[in-house]
């Protein structure tokens, strides 16, 4: 006759539901116990968009970044009824604004801001320094916007023939990189827009710019190709007869479409400081059309008398710039990480 301890019976299903489980195993040594439920956070196949999404919520600092960005935007994109609301046009005098006996300095204290003029004036010639600005947002995003689109389309274009194909294609296409990227390009920019006189500037700066930006995103496209084309899939795909076109468009360019929206946002940056850079030189657009380079240019001869009418315009490049480079440096960690940290 066998005997039982006491509880022991007791303890039958307690004692078995009790026991240690898999799930609740500790988590192995360095990886902190908070980490782990967030795992669980991005499913599978997430798309870039719905993952940067996901991970942008979590960052504030990123987040005011991307406010400060669609903030520029829609001043870029309202700039006419901005100007409008302001109740100057960017072209348009106003001599009641200026002391003529001091050399044109603005009236009043701070570059002249007041309640008719919300960012004071320009010395000399009292246009509004509000209406400038705003339009100077649209011709510098205009032209940042749209040469980052020629960079990325004739890029990535480039990257993925060079790495699928390979062999002569990739051979010639690899070169042309180089040499692109050898050539002087800021010592050309700045002989071309200089000898194009009756040209429209907004689309001579637009296409120059753009012509000498695309290897750079080329090369990034072309490793990642080299890296899916031999993938199963792919190979799937290929065995089960479908064509070039169909396995660059549905296998290949989903691929690298992470790397290149995050090389796309630091794309922007460089080119609004491209554009300022060329109208500070006085080679890019000219006036009476505003652009941030060339107001910054034209202030500095009264950086001392009128400080605020080369503060402003600087303020407004600076903010656009950081806040485009913020935002491209968090999308590069998120889409592409090991991008970031090489």
């Amino acid at each position: 006759m066998t005997t039982t301890a006491p509880g022991a019976a007791e303890q039958g299903p307690a004692g078995r539901d009790a026991a240690p489980t898999p799930d609740a195993a500790p988590p192995p040594d360095g990886a902190p116990a908070e980490d782990a439920p967030r795992t669980g956070d991005v499913p599978p196949g997430s798309s870039p968009w719905q993952l940067a999404r996901r991970e942008l919520r979590r960052r504030p600092a990123v987040r005011v970044s991307l406010c400060v960005v669609l903030l520029f935007v829609l001043m870029a994109v309202t700039a006419p009824w901005l100007g409008a609301l302001g109740g100057w046009s960017p072209e348009e005098f106003d001599k009641t604004a200026v002391d003529p006996y001091l050399g044109g300095l603005p009236l009043g204290s701070f570059g002249g801001i007041s309640p008719e003029h919300w960012l004071g004036v320009e010395p000399v010639t009292g246009r509004d320094l509000f209406a400038r600005v705003v339009h100077g947002a649209q011709v510098s995003l205009l032209i940042a916007f749209a040469a980052t689109a020629i960079v990325v389309v004739t890029g990535t274009a480039a990257g993925i023939a060079a790495g699928y194909f390979g062999g002569r294609t990739d051979a010639v296409l690899s070169r042309l990189m180089d040499l692109t990227m050898s050539f002087p390009s800021l010592i050309f920019m700045i002989a071309m827009l200089s000898v194009a006189k009756d040209v429209n500037r907004i689309v001579l700066m637009t296409a120059v710019i753009g012509v000498f930006g695309w290897p750079g995103i080329a090369r990034v496209v072309r490793g990642q190709t080299l890296s899916l084309k031999h993938r199963e899939y792919v190979d799937a795909a290929r065995v089960g007869g479908a064509s070039s076109w169909r396995i660059l468009t549905r296998d290949i360019l989903p691929g690298v479409a992470g790397p290149v929206i995050a090389y796309t946002t630091l794309l922007i940056p460089g080119m609004i400081s491209t554009e300022a850079a060329l109208s500070y030189l006085g080679v890019g657009v000219r006036p009476p059309t505003p652009s941030w380079g060339q107001m910054i240019a034209e202030s500095v001869a009264f950086y001392e008398t009128d400080p605020m009418y080369f503060v402003i315009p600087s303020v407004f490049l600076f903010l656009a710039v950081l806040a485009f480079t913020l935002l491209g440096d968090a999308l590069r960690d998120i889409l592409d990480p090991r991008g970031g940290r090489t």
